[in-house]
């Protein structure tokens, strides 16, 4: 049974005091400053700006800004922050607000987080709700939108830090061309909550949330970032016509990739394969991975609450 927001799930968040933790070496440079002072001194709330500047710090600074009494902990950064602040959150009852600052915020377009920098900031002022999220999590590692195994993962690994701040998403597709020689089907093990599926596979997908990052754009229209399980996603081929069936699927047409909705799944490849977390590259495979389910809760807009309603 999966575990669905249901509107009475949304929680009204009347913040007093904010921490901002910052990632500055996430995405293109732009001031940012300005904008969160001024909009905190308009509705009167107390924040406070902190730095990352190596992996691990916004997960640190995350669960210390708990320990603090901040009754918001927002992210500005890119879909890496995001999800270190995310772990940093996970098991207390303090809510997520995303600032997009990053090459890729993929969380806020699946959430309907505004773009611009104030609106978000807005959010964190008293105009949004508090929306259960799920995590997955391998080991001790957790995860907030997917892990990907094979040729997605390649592509994450050929793009540089210089090159996404420079070309933003176009340094994705750069990454993508340049890792296609390399891509190819190999055989994988799937033990699906304890069900067992052998199959073929370029890339293989575990994801807690199916965006693609373009409003309307998702891997596959049954993945809900609340739904209490994740979605494996097998993609057979990396070619035009692989392409296009995705593509297809993003827009709940034509025929469905190989799917399966689960709690746990462990995954096996020969030979083994490249696997990426949330951006960052990880132990290769063999892995488990299970669902965290509402594990956090993340700050979004009233608007997403009604469209929920009106779409039931």
């Amino acid at each position: 049974m999966s575990q669905a927001v249901e509107s009475s799930a949304y929680v009204k968040v009347e913040p007093r005091r904010v921490h901002v933790i910052a990632n500055p070496a996430a995405g293109q440079d732009r001031p940012f400053l300005n904008v969160f002072n001024r909009i905190f001194q308009a509705a009167d709330i107390d924040w406070e700006l902190l730095i990352t500047k190596k992996a691990g710090d916004a997960e640190r600074l995350a669960r210390e800004s708990v320990e603090a009494g901040a009754d918001i902990v927002a992210a500005y950064g890119g879909d890496g922050t995001v999800s270190e602040v995310a772990s940093g959150l996970y098991g207390s009852d303090v809510p997520l607000a995303i600032f997009p600052g990053g090459t890729a915020n993929v969380m806020s377009v699946e959430l309907g987080i505004p773009s611009d920098l104030a609106g978000a900031v807005a959010l964190a002022c008293g105009n949004g709700l508090a929306r259960p999220v799920d995590m997955g999590k391998i080991g001790d590692r957790k995860f907030l939108l997917r892990t990907a195994i094979g040729y997605t993962a390649e592509m994450t690994k050929g793009t540089d830090r210089e090159e996404k701040n420079r070309l933003g998403n176009l340094a994705y597709i750069l990454s993508a061309i340049r890792a296609l020689p390399t891509a190819q089907a190999v055989p994988y093990k799937l033990t699906l909550d304890g069900q067992v599926v052998e199959i073929e596979g370029a890339v293989c997908i575990v994801a807690n949330s199916g965006s693609l990052g373009l409003p309307g754009w998702s891997l596959t229209r049954a993945v809900d970032v609340s739904d209490g399980l994740l979605d494996v996603i097998m993609i057979q081929n990396v070619d035009l016509n692989a392409l296009l069936a995705v593509a297809a699927s993003a827009f709940g047409v034509g025929e469905p990739l190989d799917h399966w909705q689960v709690r746990d799944v462990s995954i096996e490849a020969d030979p083994a394969q490249t696997v990426e977390s949330d951006g960052e590259i990880i132990t290769p495979t063999p892995l488990s991975a299970s669902v965290l389910p509402h594990a956090i809760r993340i700050l979004v807009p009233d608007s997403t609450v009604q469209n929920q309603e009106s779409n039931a």
